[in-house]
């Protein structure tokens, strides 16, 4: 009988393989983003079926192959079902799927990646947050999570203090409190152009969801 592994984590995407495998994407909390292929997990009635879209969190129980992982069994705590209902916010969560899946790495350290993400796609289905505020957070807060965290942007007018106390909190709270305060439309603005440059020096990738996003009607 194969060896098996437990971990914690979420998939970041899926894809088909053959005519019934998916190849799994994972973000987990022991061995950082991992790449596994679910067998059969496209027939109907596959137990696997629900559990290997993205957004499923939980815990897998995983078999090491001789160049991959597969899963043999899941346990899902949260589906995030609410993006089935609020096709906006299901484009952010993709989105943020995608920064999750090109800023970590396999066998490294991403538990504070994988918390920010449970927390950050919780608060883009709380009703008192807006969608934008969360994303400027989650981006933010990201860069500072992988180390790349530069300070305030350098500009001729100064930032709203508003907005350098949001910036220093968004950086240095725990991330369960990161998503527990509101802003004014000017201090949105300020967090709207700091993440926008944050981005644009720091990710060299389009993201796809990104590009939906910016389709979608104001």
């Amino acid at each position: 009988m194969r060896d098996q592994i437990s971990v914690t984590g979420m998939v970041l995407k899926t894809e088909p393989v053959g005519e019934y495998d998916r190849r799994v994407v994972l973000l987990t909390r022991e061995r950082g983003k991992i790449a596994a292929f679910a067998r059969g997990a496209r027939k109907q009635g596959s137990r696997l079926l629900a559990s290997t879209n993205p957004f499923c969190f939980g815990e897998f129980t995983l078999y090491e192959g001789r160049s991959a992982y597969g899963i043999a069994e899941s346990n899902i705590s949260n589906y995030f079902e609410g993006f089935r209902e609020d096709f906006e916010s299901a484009c952010y969560g993709m989105y943020f799927l995608e920064v999750m899946d090109y800023y970590t790495r396999e066998n490294n350290d991403e538990k504070e990646m994988l918390g920010l993400l449970y927390q950050s796609l919780r608060a883009l289905l709380h009703p008192g947050l807006p969608d934008e505020l969360v994303r400027y957070i989650f981006e933010i807060r990201a860069i500072a999570v992988n180390g790349e965290y530069p300070g305030l942007p350098v500009r001729k007018e100064p930032y709203l203090p508003s907005t350098v106390y949001a910036v220093d909190y968004i950086v240095g709270c725990r991330i369960e409190k990161l998503y527990t305060f509101t802003v004014t439309k000017e201090v949105l603005s300020e967090l709207s152009e700091i993440a926008d440059r944050y981005r644009k020096r720091f990710v060299d990738k389009k993201m796809k969801s990104l590009e939906i996003l910016g389709e979608i009607p104001c």
